[in-house]
């Protein structure tokens, strides 16, 4: 493969963040409340992070569970926050009641983040239309990845949709990078790989003792070993 795939690692705190990258991650996902599919951190978790290791870090813009935007204003405040204690890089998805992108929401978010990479969630996986949210939303500044399961059920589900999309990159609205999470596991990586799929997240996989254990550096270098070998 001419690219080294990326690996992201969901991560709740510095003890994450510093095995994830003993592990050999390339990015983290910071969450809080992984009950609620994980919602925004607060300032002072970034802080603690962003001392404890120098990898790239998107933090998520969620205050409730469930996909829709919620207090839009709010959202901006914890944006606004977070760009100050040094956060640049996000996670966000906003659907609507149709189904389709809260346009109003997500577009009030991104201009907060002021050319600010970041990542469009798994909401695509529960929209009604994935194509017509990608257009929706292509000229959007800053969006440069999909985190996706190809399905709402997972990987497994949406393994043909995933590799559809991916022979599809470059077209209008599928320039972003695939990012594939949920249900993901290690012998969906060599079918993927070979589609071009080029990044990977992962967060219970990185915890072999559930979600109440921290993140296993030894669980990260398996899926290190498993992408760069694919």
């Amino acid at each position: 493969m001419s690219t080294r795939a990326v690996l992201e690692v969901i991560a709740l705190d510095p003890e994450d963040a510093v095995a994830a990258q003993a592990g050999g991650a390339d990015r983290l996902e910071l969450v809080t409340d992984m009950a609620a599919d994980g919602l925004t951190p607060s300032p002072r978790t970034f802080a603690g992070v962003r001392a404890a290791v120098d990898l790239d870090l998107r933090v998520m813009l969620r205050l409730a569970d469930g996909f829709a935007a919620g207090d839009v204003d709010g959202l901006v405040r914890v944006a606004e926050e977070l760009r100050a204690a040094g956060a640049d890089q996000f996670v966000l998805g906003f659907l609507g009641p149709d189904g389709g992108a809260d346009l109003d929401a997500v577009e009030r978010v991104a201009a907060e983040l002021d050319g600010c990479r970041w990542t469009f969630h798994r909401a695509i996986d529960r929209a009604a239309d994935r194509d017509a949210l990608r257009k929706q939303l292509a000229d959007l500044p800053g969006l440069d990845t999909y985190l996706t399961a190809g399905s709402a059920a997972g990987v497994d589900d949406g393994l043909p949709t995933l590799l559809a999309e991916a022979r599809r990159r470059g077209e209008p609205g599928y320039a972003q990078r695939l990012l594939v999470g949920g249900g993901l596991r290690l012998d969906h990586v060599p079918t993927l790989r070979a589609a071009g799929v080029d990044g990977f997240h992962i967060g219970g996989a990185a915890r072999p003792g559930g979600w109440d254990e921290p993140v296993s550096a030894a669980a990260v270098a398996q899926w290190r070993a498993a992408l760069d070998g694919a």
